[in-house]
């Protein structure tokens, strides 16, 4: 507990060293940072430095003044596009929901996992499935994961795939990272991707990639429903159609909001 507090605090004095800077003072030294973020020279100094690695800051020449970076503008741009991609996806999800598919999503490739980041889920009481807003699951065993990847070059497939160790996580979860580039490739060619139990044992899903403007895959909209009373075909025949009518869709709705949703992060 007392580590993630001291996280929390890190945090928090890092933004307000962001905070610092302003129109007005779009250029400072040390001091002034300190002074405007309300900490000491050492912990401004350290936090500064921190920043600077990561891109968000840097100093100005020759200088011993500090600048942000164009980088900090993917912060806000990030999370204004995450809402504009919620609002816009929750009618589509609603209308999905329903007898034959008991769960619809959206979710964001964010290094090598999705993120959920909007969810209607009127059923899989019986799974014991309680998949929430924020929740994260690995890109590689999941139909989310596999339909953003299915737009994206094969050369990042393969750098996400290896990216972080491939763990089993039910009895049907491929880990073999060439099996899964052949998955991705299938889902390249169908338009949608299928997880077979490989992420929850007993659940099914179906995604298709939502795109922007220029065919860069956005995030993706996927359906689930129990693995039992009906054939994995019979499944994807209920929910194929209308899963991708509904990412069609709504990539048009983000093309006309103006394109302003969330690339996939890779690192």
């Amino acid at each position: 507990m007392s580590d993630d507090k001291n996280i929390v605090k890190s945090v928090a004095k890092a933004f307000a060293v962001l905070q610092a800077f302003g129109p007005d003072a779009d250029e400072l030294v040390l001091a002034d940072v300190a002074r405007a973020a309300g900490l000491d020279n050492a912990t401004a100094f350290r936090l500064l430095n921190t920043l600077v690695m990561l891109g968000y800051v840097e100093k100005v020449g020759d200088t011993r003044r500090f600048r942000l970076t164009f980088k900090c503008l993917d912060l806000g741009f990030s999370a204004i596009a995450r809402s504009d991609l919620r609002s816009l996806g929750r009618p589509f999800l609603r209308t999905m929901v329903g007898p034959r598919i008991e769960a619809a999503s959206i979710g964001v490739l964010d290094g090598h996992e999705i993120v959920y980041i909007e969810r209607i889920q009127a059923g899989l009481e019986r799974l014991a499935v309680d998949v929430r807003v924020g929740n994260r699951v690995p890109a590689f065993s999941s139909a989310q994961g596999r339909a953003i990847l299915s737009r994206l070059p094969v050369d990042v497939q393969r750098a996400i795939l290896e990216s972080a160790p491939l763990r089993p996580l039910t009895d049907h979860t491929v880990v073999d990272v060439d099996r899964i580039l052949g998955q991705i490739a299938q889902a390249t060619a169908d338009g949608y991707a299928v997880s077979e139990q490989e992420t929850v044992t007993g659940l099914r899903v179906i995604a298709a990639p939502i795109t922007d403007v220029d065919g860069v895959p956005v995030a993706a909209l996927s359906a689930a429903a129990p693995s039992f009373g009906r054939t994995l075909e019979q499944f994807i025949a209920d929910a194929r159609d209308v899963t991708c009518e509904a990412a069609r869709r709504l990539s048009l709705a983000v093309r006309a909001a103006g394109g302003m949703a969330a690339h996939p992060t890779v690192t």
